[in-house]
C-alpha cells in the first residue's frame, strides 16, 4: 500500500517504477496503427496471419514483424496448426484497452 502524502517507502518506489516501465512498454507497443489493427481484429478471436495480411490488406513481412513486437510484448498468442499459425490476445488487458480507444475514437457519438 502506498503511504499518504508525498511521502514513499524505498519499496512504494520500486513498486512505482516496475508499473511505469510495464505501462510505458505496453503503450508503446500499441502505438503504431498496424498493431493496434492487428489487437482490434483479435478482439473477436482468433485470427491466422493470411487472415489478418488480408484484413489489413497488408504484405506477410510487415504483419508478421507487427505480430512479433506484440508476441515479445506478451500481447498476443501463436498456435500452430500444421503450416498455419493462429494469433489470439494473451489476456483481457488488450481487449480492455480496445474497447476503450474504440469508445474514444471510433464509436458514433
Amino acid at each position: 500500500m502506498l503511504a499518504t502524502q508525498d511521502t514513499f517507502c524505498d519499496d512504494d518506489l520500486d513498486r512505482m517504477m516496475d508499473n511505469a516501465t510495464a505501462a510505458s512498454n505496453f503503450l508503446k507497443a500499441i502505438s503504431h496503427e498496424g498493431r493496434l489493427m492487428i489487437l482490434c481484429h483479435l478482439v473477436t478471436g482468433e485470427k491466422s496471419v493470411t487472415e489478418l495480411e488480408d484484413l489489413l490488406s497488408a504484405r506477410q513481412a510487415a504483419v508478421s514483424q507487427q505480430l512479433a513486437r506484440l508476441r515479445i510484448e506478451g500481447l498476443v498468442t501463436p498456435r500452430r496448426d500444421g503450416k498455419t499459425i493462429y494469433y489470439s490476445l494473451t489476456d483481457d488487458k488488450s481487449r480492455r484497452i480496445v474497447a476503450l480507444v474504440y469508445d474514444m475514437f471510433c464509436a458514433k457519438r
